[in-house]
């Protein structure tokens, strides 16, 4: 315990003076007790002993307060204490603390840049370790393709391929019915895996029941090389499209290939999971290696099925990325995640500072314009009000109302106090 508690000192002590000493932020707090929010658990709730039966509600995350950039501190972070009432696991508790940053008028790259570098202070000062110059990265497309989740370890291969192409004109019942409705087809390597699982290990031991747990309908499986599996899977190929197939997924003899067919999310998913089993049951992955990277370029939107509407991946407030205004349903948003060994320990985004695309943004996951007008908090951060005789004044794009004189940061608006903020934020559970 008393290892945690000085290492945990170590680490905030690190994070405090790169943050302030060589960038020049302030440390802000905000309340503890607020009002509830909609966001990703249940809240614990707090009774009110002046008035009766009001109740506060603890913080999930520090997000609701991110209004403190209009009143003028274009940068600062919070050690942010978190109250998330939700099932526990590996790495989930019911409080932690965050570290919460915010920049306005910061670019996307610089703020990967700042991120990078206080990991890698981070890491070298506590553990001695050299991490990479710049991180990795991989888009949210990227990594769902290759690995099937959007934090994928990197410790280890097996990687996942896509071969629904292969099957598309396959007399195989299985595949070519769940192409046909817009499934596909998804195959995980396992170097040298024919010698090592039996016929009825896979039909009915560990890793066909670690398919069905993660979802699965059912697990198909080849031998390559070997008379075993389901022949029917390639007796309908012709011999190029079989020698594509085992091309595609690298495979020799005495490996082993299994299937995953259905809908996108459920394959990948459930490959995801046997990606993971297998890594660890076959001792892949090197416990001694420090692999992180970005993933970035998530779509803005996630469909519910439950609810039949599209809703944010991240939040209704991140931004869009420029070159999709013109379809924002499907568009990328400006939002990023760090993960390290196949753990998400941080993200953030670029927020939207513009009145008219956050209420677009609205209007697509279906919040009215009545709702919208009512949500004060927020939408009064997009406005600004000028008094007559600040109307000559505004002849001037550049003109900083703060200073009285020209923009410092020679911007085509006002700086942080006078326009909308642009913010970006990232957030690290300690």
């Amino acid at each position: 315990m008393s290892t945690n508690i000085m290492l945990r000192h170590r680490v905030v002590k690190v994070i405090r003076r790169f943050l302030e000493d060589l960038h020049g932020f302030v440390e802000i707090e905000t309340p503890v007790l607020s009002r509830s929010t909609p966001e990703g658990a249940r809240d614990y709730l707090v009774p009110s002993g002046v008035q009766s039966g009001i109740f506060y509600a603890l913080p999930q995350s520090p997000q609701l307060f991110k209004q403190m950039m209009v009143s003028g501190f274009d940068k600062y972070y919070q050690m942010a204490r978190c109250f998330r009432d939700e099932d526990l696991r590996a790495d989930r508790q019911p409080e932690f603390t965050q570290l919460d940053l915010e920049l306005a008028f910061t670019p996307l790259e610089e703020m990967l840049r700042l991120n990078e570098d206080l990991i890698r202070k981070v890491f070298l000062e506590i553990k001695g370790v050299q991490l990479p110059n710049p991180f990795p990265r991989l888009t949210y497309v990227e990594a769902m393709s290759r690995y099937g989740s959007d934090r994928p370890d990197t410790r280890f291969e097996l990687e996942l391929k896509d071969v629904s192409d292969i099957f598309v004109e396959t007399p195989f019942r299985v595949f070519a019915d769940n192409l046909k409705s817009g499934g596909i087809v998804k195959v995980l390597c396992v170097p040298s895996g024919a010698k090592i699982y039996s016929k009825s290990a896979l039909k009915k031991g560990d890793i066909y029941n670690e398919a069905i747990k993660s979802g699965a309908n059912g697990l198909l499986f080849l031998k390559v090389s070997d008379s075993e599996g389901l022949p029917a899977l390639v007796s309908g190929l012709d011999p190029s499209r079989k020698e594509q197939l085992l091309k595609r997924c690298s495979a020799g003899p005495g490996d082993l290939l299994l299937f995953v067919v259905g809908h996108h999310a459920s394959v990948n998913r459930s490959l995801d999971h046997l990606r993971q089993f297998l890594g660890n049951q076959l001792g892949l992955i090197d416990h001694s290696r420090h692999s992180i990277l970005w993933i970035t370029d998530f779509p803005m939107f996630e469909w519910n099925d439950t609810e039949e509407r599209l809703e944010p991946l991240h939040h209704p407030f991140t931004a869009p990325n420029p070159e999709d205004m013109n379809d924002l349903a499907s568009a990328r948003a400006l939002a990023y995640d760090m993960v390290y060994n196949g753990i998400e320990i941080g993200g953030g985004s670029l927020r939207i500072h513009k009145r008219e695309i956050q209420q677009k943004v609205l209007e697509i996951i279906g919040i009215s314009h009545e709702e919208v007008r009512n949500h004060k908090p927020i939408f009064n951060t997009f406005s600004w009000t000028k008094s007559e005789k600040h109307q000559e004044r505004w002849k001037f794009p550049d003109y900083c109302w703060r200073k009285n004189s020209r923009c410092q940061f020679s911007q085509t608006v006002c700086c942080f106090v006078c326009r909308p903020n642009q913010s970006l934020a990232i957030s690290w559970k300690l």
